[in-house]
């Protein structure tokens, strides 16, 4: 499903408070930082960063996301 994962595409994700919905901003391919979180991302493991509509901001695994 990464190729299908754009900049802009609406997905939904699960999180510790229910389903989660926003859009992608973007496909990180090294490490990285949000909030002062690590972002282990690489070639090998490639990480989106997506964004709620409240403008917060998470990293995921490509799998973890469903496109809306």
């Amino acid at each position: 499903m990464a190729e299908a994962l754009r900049k802009g595409t609406k997905v939904k994700w699960n999180s510790s408070g229910g389903i989660a919905h926003g859009k992608v901003v973007k496909k990180v391919t090294s490490e990285t930082r949000i909030k002062n979180h690590k972002v282990a991302a690489s070639d090998d493991n490639p990480q989106v960063i997506v964004e709620t509509k409240k403008g917060s901001r998470a990293a995921h695994k490509p799998s973890a996301l469903t496109r809306e």
